[in-house]
């Protein structure tokens, strides 16, 4: 894909780029980390508006093993793991959205029980970019969520990570989300 101009219309999505979907972290995606110079080259976008997700859940979530979920406890609300990767310029983001709140609730989307669609709807945005953790969970399932509101989706391939709990999961999302109708860019794509 060639150079997109981006401005009023367009919105970043940056998805969970959570300590503990880094390396080190209680669900590290391998590489995760890695993206972060990326993300931070689209916060500094002056024409974007630019929003970050993070799974914020309460201590007795359905995910979690525990309860009888599939994942470790992962992303608890107030705790270190939850915070955004220490790298990243997560003070750029012009609205922050928590998702996974409940803990009867699973969210891997960005538009899964949140403000977001209306959000973005009162600001005009008829595109949005996305990057973020992980390619074959919530990156997957909020740019699937955007086309169902109807909006454009970018992904911006650069700047999103597999954790692949099967082989070729991020394969396969990737495959699931350009069906659906996603574009895909490489961030550098997107100059300001």
């Amino acid at each position: 894909m060639s150079e997109i101009s981006a401005g009023p219309g367009d919105a970043l999505v940056v998805v969970d780029l959570q300590n503990d979907f880094c390396p080190g972290g209680a669900l590290a995606v391998p590489e995760g980390d890695l993206i972060v110079p990326h993300v931070n080259t689209l916060l500094a976008h002056p024409r974007l508006f630019k929003v970050a997700t993070r799974d914020w859940h309460p201590l007795g979530h359905m995910s979690f093993e525990a309860q009888g979920g599939i994942w470790p406890p992962h992303c608890v609300a107030d705790t270190a793991g939850a915070q955004f990767h220490p790298q990243m310029h997560s003070d750029r983001a012009d609205l922050l959205i928590s998702k996974g709140t409940r803990e009867d609730v699973e969210a891997y989307s960005g538009f899964d029980g949140t403000p977001l669609a209306a959000e973005l709807k009162s600001k005009n945005i008829r595109r949005i970019f996305v990057c973020g953790l992980a390619t074959d969970y919530c990156v997957r399932a909020t740019a699937l969520d955007g086309r169902r509101e109807g909006l454009e989706v970018v992904v911006l391939k650069d700047a999103i990570r597999a954790v692949d709990v099967r082989p070729g999961d991020g394969d396969r999302a990737t495959r699931e989300m350009r069906d659906a109708g996603c574009a895909f860019a490489m961030s550098v794509d997107v100059p300001e």
